[in-house]
């Protein structure tokens, strides 16, 4: 069936219980994993040359920090579970598409990920990532929600 599963990750309550599943069903598969965390890129009014290097550097720094944190955690999961498994941060201003691309090219063939079931207002103004990734995905998309 499935033998190469993406799972996107924020580092969410949300995003760990699917994690949590998705290694479940990985291990019943025999499949391995690929898990990501996408990072957005820095986007800000510069003020002075000097100020603007540092507060790129800093982010920059925060954000590696935080990817290594939340794909150390998949990581220790994975091995635990005894499912195969490989680690990826990207940065990118659109992580639906970041998704998409790293799906093609692991030549993922399942996305499992987590929605946090926005509606509304709120879902049009904010998006879903997860609803871009259901309508651009070449592969299945399992979705998780609470």
């Amino acid at each position: 069936m499935y033998k190469h599963i993406l799972i996107p990750t924020d580092g969410s309550d949300l995003s760990n219980a699917a994690i949590d599943q998705t290694l479940q069903l990985a291990r019943t598969l025999g499949a391995r994993v690929t898990a990501l965390t996408v990072a957005e890129p820095l986007h800000f009014l510069p003020v002075t040359p000097g100020a603007t290097a540092s507060l790129r550097t800093d982010y920059e720094a925060h954000v590696k920090e935080d990817g290594i944190r939340i794909l150390g955690a998949v990581e220790a999961k994975a091995n635990a579970a005894g499912v195969p498994v490989e680690t990826l941060q990207v940065t990118a201003g659109d992580a639906w598409q970041a998704i998409v691309d790293t799906a093609k090219a692991k030549g993922c063939d399942l996305i499992a990920m987590a929605s946090h079931g926005r509606r509304g207002v709120s879902a049009f103004l904010m998006g879903s990532v997860t609803t871009k990734v259901l309508s651009h995905a070449k592969v299945p998309v399992l979705v998780y929600r609470s």
